[in-house]
């Protein structure tokens, strides 16, 4: 078993290794900086993701002990402030980066030459997954980066207007939550932003904590929580290409009204006064009509279906319910607050957020499978939750205005839909936990005579 598996995960680091150069020339193609010279880059310039750094190199420790935890931290923060008094005395400045990730970097590359120089056997082969585990997070997010600036280039239009029309099904939420969220001022939205911005940090230290025994046992764990969020991250983009759609704030607004009531915490985003269809988000919901493609900018990402952040935020909430009660207590949090940030910020329709639950749904089944060994209610479950997502987004595209002249109807279908997915998974899941064996009764004893 181990041979033809150690062959799989082979045919999916070449096929991960050629997407990225795939990306990074396609990239170059259309003037944008790719995923491998961005990620080049940060050896030596401020990085954009200092604190991502920081956690790939925290998931990289866990196969080291404590006292190489330490000094591998130490290096990372001496070599951080090497790079500082460097930038100060020649007033070179960050450029917009970060002032700190450098020496995270350096201390992952550094640990993948020791294992290849310094370890031989088991220990190189566990020391070069944990390196592998830490770059994959880094990877994964400039991957995600470069697929948002080329679905902005090579889509120029978007299906923004069949979205909030099938959207009317559920009562446009985006609309309902966003102007809660106005309603609670400076004071609601940073709550809100830092949880929507800190998923990645929340999603590290929940795999810190699945991933705690490694260096004890000297092996991974079969399935946790970063093999999740990378295959989302890599199979979500490719949907942004098929679907594109921009979201409610940018399509529907310009966002005036709503920036100016938390102006002092509001992010720094484009106008889309040019482009949108009307000044509506979130005042007044979009008015039934015969939805067609609307063409759109050059830089906003086209990247609302599915709501991935909706579907790392469940798999955050399902990954956190073995663990301690402030774990259990963290994933309920993150999830209720990235659904509320994910349309009360306006980056998503409601009907994106049920795609992204049976998204998610159907990738942890499928892993969670391949790592226990297929099964039939596993290759079933995952058989109905593609046949949804695929008949939610076919909905979207054709079935739009129907939806909307009949929201008791096919709103209650929808959620239907996506309920079947998530009673499918929780009673597949629970007949897949190891039953406690009975507790063995003593025999009789013979009477005396």
């Amino acid at each position: 078993m181990r041979r033809p598996r150690a062959r799989l995960w082979a045919v999916a680091g070449a096929a991960a290794l050629g997407l990225l150069v795939l990306l990074e020339f396609t990239a170059r193609r259309h003037g944008l900086p790719g995923p491998i010279a961005g990620q080049v880059r940060e050896l030596v310039f401020a990085p954009k993701s200092g604190g991502l750094l920081y956690a790939a190199m925290a998931l990289m420790m866990v196969v080291l002990t404590w006292r190489q935890r330490f000094v591998a931290a130490g290096a990372a923060i001496g070599i951080d402030i090497a790079f500082w008094l460097v930038r100060w005395a020649t007033d070179a400045g960050t450029g917009g980066g970060h002032p700190f990730g450098n020496g995270a970097l350096w201390v992952i590359l550094g640990h993948a030459v020791i294992a290849v120089t310094r370890r031989t056997g088991r220990e190189r082969v566990l020391l070069l997954k944990g390196v592998g585990l830490g770059l994959l997070l880094v990877a994964g997010r400039k991957t995600g980066d470069t697929w948002l600036l080329i679905t902005s280039k090579t889509r120029p239009t978007v299906l923004d207007q069949y979205v909030a029309t099938a959207d009317h099904a559920l009562g446009d939420p985006s609309w309902l939550v966003g102007r809660i969220v106005t309603a609670t001022g400076p004071v609601g939205f940073n709550l809100l932003d830092i949880v929507y911005g800190q998923l990645a940090v929340a999603a590290v230290v929940v795999a810190l904590y699945q991933l705690r025994g490694v260096a004890v046992e000297r092996r991974f764990p079969g399935h946790h929580l970063v093999r999740t969020f990378l295959v989302i991250g890599l199979l979500g983009p490719a949907f942004y290409m098929v679907f594109p759609v921009v979201g409610p704030l940018f399509a529907y607004g310009t966002g005036t009204d709503y920036w100016a009531a938390v102006s002092l915490w509001a992010p720094d985003i484009p106008s889309s006064e040019h482009w949108a269809v009307a000044d509506l988000w979130p005042r007044t919901p979009p008015p039934i009509n015969t939805p067609h493609p609307m063409p759109f900018d050059g830089i906003t990402p086209r990247n609302c279906m599915p709501s991935l952040h909706t579907a790392w935020a469940v798999a955050l909430f399902i990954h956190t319910r073995k663990g301690p009660r402030v774990l259990r207590y963290t994933g309920t949090f993150w999830l209720i607050g990235t659904l509320a940030a994910t349309l009360g910020f306006g980056y998503h329709y409601g009907v994106d957020l049920l795609a992204g639950v049976v998204f998610v749904l159907t990738i942890e089944t499928a892993l969670r499978s391949f790592d226990r060994g297929w099964d039939r209610s596993g290759i079933r479950l995952v058989a109905h939750g593609a046949t949804v997502f695929a008949a939610l987004l076919l909905s979207y595209r054709f079935l739009p205005l129907e939806m909307a002249e009949h929201p008791w109807v096919s709103g209650p279908l929808l959620v239907l839909a996506m309920t079947s997915v998530v009673h499918g998974y929780v009673r597949t899941t629970a007949a897949w936990e190891p039953k406690a064996a009975p507790a063995r009764q003593p025999e009789p004893q013979p009477e005396p005579i």
